[in-house]
């Protein structure tokens, strides 16, 4: 059962949950009224927000982080953002892990270049450096950094360490060289919803199953988006911190903002486990603690899960699955044929057995999610003594830090898992994001890791290429390799539950993590590589922009993954413009020539060239008939998208710094799917403009926009006219701007981040 209250509520004691429109109750239970200002304060989240707020005003926060970590994706931009802004040291704990492109097994040497930059920049700035294979990156903070009442800042939309205790913010490179820069993150204070939890789950449902439920419940109508969910109530207590983690890091996938849970004594034992026990403490809602909403949960109802693809919010019981299993797998290659777009084909009737089960091609157990101790503890007992079979099926399995690695190994359980056939790696994070065990054409493969978008486990339908992923527990998914590849809920088998106490050995750590916190040192030479650029200069925002439409987007939602794909193309990811080619490419791909072309004319422009000629002299004599006096010298021109609703998944700015470096001045939305997307858009000078009504315009149409400048400057962003010129001819448009902060609006009139910190520092 899962239940989500209308409006607000209270929690009493801990236990009691009173919806706001029977506060009198608040009285009976505690002797004293209600009093909602007050009980906002009484969250775990107001308390640990409140104690990391350098402002005075809680309306407006304004965040310094305890510590940050990025991954072998991001962490070369973020510091050359940050070089380029004037940074010295890192001023705060600053994690490099190396666990996205680890294998390097594409692109050549790029990307143990990448490694040795990180390397060699964590000695000169004072950075902690975690090699490749060593752990994945949630892990590694997990287990070194995670405490109770902290915060953490990391350049991945999984930075979720709300299990320990600890507020942890996944964003876009550019809010972390912020804090590089000793300045803040700003947000407005969040709402706060209660997940209550009471109940246990069965022995044979795990983490990912509980994720997954709350994922469905919560996704499609927003119930939590931007805002923080605080785990409580009775419940919690019913799993172990372990556990506790599988959940918390799924919580991501409803598009919150932060998590955070109550802690108790098996909080303070994963801690001590773990050589800090120093960084626990209690963390409870006061006695009277007010919630902007609830989902209450009853662990005891949630049975083992399949999310389909192609979001995690794809989900059903397997047992409903299979009531209805032609149905719904019909339902789903519909939407595989809307992701193909006629250039690949899918198919999953064809996967049914003559006995009526659906055949799998491939299993994962690993990452951040499923790579945990306890998760591959219950793999290896289910697999004990049988075979994963010798057909198309396969199991490659992930432990998530080499600690957990070894304490697998020294109890026998990777021998159990490799006698049955499984294949056991090190700690990468591939799977997850399109860069390992990529499945074969027109084959499913069920996962233990975060996210099944359209394409991310790395298929090319341009070239013809189409696989999928459903994402399941790892429990789910051990029973199922021992069913040779039928699909298998973990509630078919009662081996669940006899857990071996997990013994931490940071030995491989201090064998091979560099600890360079504190130990600038200036004179170290960076070590750079062939395919590691500067990001490249960008213009400061002009008063009226011409906006061309370069690509338009309906769809419902548009991930991270469909702007800026993921898996291989993630080894460009240090050179700026060698990445923007792959821009949009597996949905879009005319998008890079369309948006170059445009380009050419504002480079054209700003050599001095006549542009008010030619293709373009209908558009300036429509903006002549608009705006009479406007100088085309003062016209900047750009590209735009139009999307529904971009930018649901990944943190990486890249999604926003492609557009970018390829001459983009916007983006156009209905919505913003997260607002890291929105922060990244903005903070490579992209202004994030929203659309009254529908769209009026069609790829290679302009949109006029005048004095936009201006109403950056006065704050004036509920309603801003535009034109929209097309064959000559123009029509109104209404755009605004959601609430941006004094800093944010500057961004964007300087043009990028990098701009603004060089202009403050003059």
């Amino acid at each position: 059962m899962i239940k989500l209250y209308d409006g607000g509520v209270y929690l009493v004691k801990g236990t009691d949950l009173v919806p706001e429109s029977e506060a009198a109750k608040v009285k009976q239970l505690t002797g004293h009224d209600a009093n909602k200002d007050e009980a906002k304060k009484g969250t775990i989240a107001y308390g640990i927000l409140k104690s990391h707020n350098t402002a005075g005003d809680m309306d407006h926060l304004r965040i310094k982080f305890d510590s940050m970590a990025s991954h072998d994706i991001t962490f070369v931009g973020i510091i050359q953002t940050a070089r380029a802004s004037g940074m010295k040291k890192f001023p705060l704990p600053y994690v490099l892990t190396n666990c996205h492109n680890s294998l390097c097994a594409v692109g050549g040497t790029i990307n143990d270049d990448d490694h040795y930059f990180g390397l060699s920049s964590a000695k000169k700035y004072g950075g902690i450096y975690v090699p490749p294979h060593i752990a994945v990156i949630h892990q590694f903070m997990r287990e070194m950094f995670a405490g109770c009442g902290k915060m953490i800042l990391g350049s991945d939309s999984h930075t979720r360490y709300g299990a320990l205790g600890t507020m942890a913010i996944g964003e876009g490179g550019g809010e972390l060289v912020k804090q590089l820069l000793q300045d803040t993150y700003d947000v407005a204070y969040p709402g706060v919803v209660a997940i209550y939890l009471k109940g246990k789950p069965a022995p044979y449902v795990g983490p990912h199953d509980v994720a997954l439920a709350i994922v469905k419940a919560v996704f499609k109508n927003g119930y939590v988006k931007n805002k923080v969910m605080e785990f409580v109530g009775p419940g919690v207590s019913s799993m172990t911190t372990d556990y506790r983690n599988g959940v918390d890091v799924m919580t991501t996938e409803t598009t919150c903002l932060s998590s955070v849970w109550r802690t108790d004594s098996d909080t303070k034992a994963f801690l001590a486990q773990h050589g800090r026990e120093g960084d626990y403490k209690e963390l409870n809602p006061a006695e009277v603690a007010y919630y902007d909403g609830c989902v209450e949960i009853d662990l005891s109802t949630i049975k083992p899960m399949i999310a389909l693809p192609f979001h995690p919010s794809n989900g059903y019981e397997i047992k409903e699955l299979y009531a209805n299993l032609k149905d719904i797998l019909a339902e789903t290659e519909k939407a595989a044929e809307k992701v193909a777009g006629g250039r690949a084909d899918f198919k999953l009737l064809d996967k049914i057995t003559s006995d009526g089960k659906l055949m799998v091609q491939q299993g994962v157990i690993g990452g951040c999610a499923g790579g945990n101790y306890t998760n591959v503890v219950e793999a290896a007992h289910a697999l004990k003594g049988k075979s994963c079979g010798y057909g198309e099926f396969y199991l490659s399995v992930y432990p998530s830090s080499q600690p957990v690695f070894v304490d697998l190994d020294r109890k026998g359980l990777l021998a159990d898992l490799m006698d049955a056939g499984a294949i056991i790696r090190t700690a990468f994070c591939g799977p997850c994001f399109g860069a390992g065990d990529t499945p074969a054409n027109n084959a499913l493969s069920i996962r233990h890791t975060t996210r099944n978008f359209p394409n991310r486990e790395g298929s090319k339908p341009g070239n013809g290429q189409m696989s999928a992923v459903a994402l399941m527990d790892a429990r789910s998914i051990a029973a199922t390799a021992a069913n040779g590849g039928k699909l298998t809920s973990a509630e078919d088998m009662d081996c669940w539950g006899n857990i071996p106490e997990y013994h931490y050995d940071d030995k491989a750590y201090k064998s091979r993590v560099y600890w360079g916190f504190g130990k600038a040192d200036l004179d170290q030479d960076i070590r750079f590589g062939p395919n590691i650029k500067d990001w490249p200069e960008q213009e400061p925002l002009a008063e009226n922009i011409l906006l061309r439409v370069v690509s338009k987007i309906l769809d419902e939602v548009t991930t991270t993954d469909e702007l800026i794909p993921s898996g291989e193309t993630s080894s460009f990811r240090s050179n700026p413009l060698g990445l923007a080619e792959f821009t949009l490419s597996r949905r879009d791909p005319e998008y890079v020539g369309r948006a170059k072309d445009v380009q050419k004319i504002e480079k054209a422009r700003l050599s001095g060239e006549d542009v008010t000629k030619g293709e373009l002299a209908s558009v300036y004599a429509a903006i002549k008939s608009v705006d009479a006096n406007v100088k085309p010298a003062d016209i900047e021109i750009g590209s735009t998208i139009y999307a529904n609703k971009p930018g649901d998944g990944s943190a990486r700015e890249q999604a926003a710094s492609c557009q970018r470096v390829l001459g983009a001045l916007a983006n156009i939305t209905q919505e913003y799917a997260t607002k890291r997307y929105r922060s990244n858009c903005m903070n490579w000078g992209m202004i994030p403009f929203h659309l009254k009504g529908d769209p009026n315009f069609e790829v290679g149409d302009y949109v006029y926009v005048p004095g936009i400048r201006k109403a950056l400057d006065d704050n004036k962003l509920d309603s801003i006219k535009a034109y929209v010129i097309k064959g000559g001819k123009v029509e109104e448009a209404e755009l605004y701007i959601q609430a941006m902060t004094g800093n944010e609006r500057d961004i964007v009139k300087a043009g990028c981040l990098i701009n603004f910190n060089r202009n403050k520092a003059k």
